[in-house]
């Protein structure tokens, strides 16, 4: 059995598939698969939000893969599969789609939550609202 977990980090400006995600990060090694989905919502903090488009740094891709990295050293994970998603979106696509395979349950879980909040919280990609009522905003700037 190897030790080194798997890892695929992308940004894309296609369409995210979260059943792909848990397909390709699932191997025999791992007890469980856990996976997440940040979708694009109709509103935020009570403005309605008609569409939104993503924008990302050219060292995205390379932030993506060093934070996957990080994750993936952790005892028992197997795999990590991670995606965001750059261009126009429409209420209900997928933003941020990821995928941790590890041994057990709980490492798997606690994986995917800290995946999660750090591309979150380092990611260079930011987010332009286009609100219902004309206006829009530049957020999630890191």
């Amino acid at each position: 059995m190897s030790s080194a977990a798997m890892i695929r980090a992308r940004v894309l400006d296609a369409p995210l598939d979260v059943a792909e995600h848990e397909r390709a990060v699932a191997v025999a090694e791992a007890g469980a698969v856990v996976s997440f989905a940040g979708v694009v919502r109709n509103h935020d903090h009570g403005r309605g939000v008609l569409s939104l488009s993503y924008e990302g740094h050219p060292s995205a891709g390379e932030e993506l893969r060093r934070i996957a990295e990080e994750i993936a050293a952790r005892p028992g994970v197997r795999g990590i599969v991670v995606s965001h998603r750059v261009g126009d979106l429409a209420i209900g696509d997928p933003a941020l789609v990821a995928a941790v395979a590890a041994e057990h349950r709980k490492e798997a879980f606690d994986a995917c939550a800290d995946l999660v909040d750090e591309v979150k919280a380092r990611l260079p990609i930011w987010k332009h609202q286009h609100f219902d009522d004309g206006t829009d905003e530049w957020v999630n700037c890191p």
